[in-house]
């Protein structure tokens, strides 16, 4: 990736991604170190390959921590073994999520529950997790992923679209809560990203063409676009920005 800005306040910050080995996750890993930071991830599938990449081409290695984040007391441990590696989490990206298609018929109780414990649970508790730490250190940055799905009222994943709409009122509460303790939380919602899964499974053309359709902006959004509203999230350029959502999706959906 190129840098389009530099956040100099991001150097040697200590930051924690949930899903930072793969797809959007590692895009925003590789952002955080170019910046400097001391990044922190986890991810359920191997990334040591990943980390390899990385040290190679920054001469700097991310700590891989194995995580389901569904396991909260597993997570809640890598985010202790990041704090001991880097010192208190003062950033921290909740990026991981499934977003499988589903239809409402068939959705049993055991779906529902899965889906919420990586949608929105893991969320919640990864908050929770590191607001001490970040009180210890004078303040904080939390960027929570929602997606314009539920904006749009799109169809084909309801539990998912639904967890969507969970985070953008999580954040805002916990904006409210610990703004007195100079701890940010804001919500970042994605459009269509072209990410690898993206082309794999659901970017066939006219589906493409369909959507490009619909944004202001004739370009498919590509991670790094993603990466850049998350990076001026988590730096003091946006110190006095909370409790908000920020739509990075090409101009499809509206707010305001």
């Amino acid at each position: 990736m190129s840098q389009t800005a530099t956040f100099h306040d991001l150097k040697g910050k200590s930051v924690f991604i949930t899903g930072g080995g793969s797809g959007i996750g590692a895009s925003l890993t590789e952002g955080f170190i170019e910046q400097g930071a001391n990044v922190a991830f986890v991810q359920r599938s191997d990334s040591t390959a990943f980390c390899n990449e990385m040290e190679s081409k920054h001469g700097v290695r991310p700590l891989f921590i194995p995580c389901d984040i569904t396991d909260i007391a597993a997570l809640r441990g890598a985010i202790d073994t990041a704090s001991a590696a880097h010192g208190a989490v003062q950033v921290l990206v909740n990026n991981a999520a499934n977003d499988q298609r589903h239809s409402t018929a068939e959705v049993d109780e055991e779906f529902w529950d899965w889906s919420q414990a990586i949608n929105l649970k893991a969320y919640f508790f990864a908050c929770q997790a590191v607001i001490e730490g970040m009180k210890s250190k004078g303040g904080g940055a939390i960027v929570n992923f929602s997606s314009i799905s539920y904006m749009m009222g799109n169809a084909g994943y309801p539990a998912y679209t639904t967890a969507n709409a969970g985070i953008n009122g999580m954040s805002r509460s916990l904006a409210r809560e610990f703004g007195p303790d100079n701890i940010r939380v804001n919500a970042l919602a994605p459009g269509w990203v072209l990410t690898q899964k993206q082309l794999d499974q659901w970017a066939e053309p006219s589906a493409l063409a369909a959507h490009l359709e619909r944004q202001c902006l004739k370009e498919h959004l590509a991670p790094r676009d993603i990466v850049d509203g998350v990076l001026f999230l988590a730096s003091n350029t946006s110190r006095m920005m909370t409790g908000q959502t920020m739509v990075v999706d090409g101009g499809v959906v509206t707010t305001g």
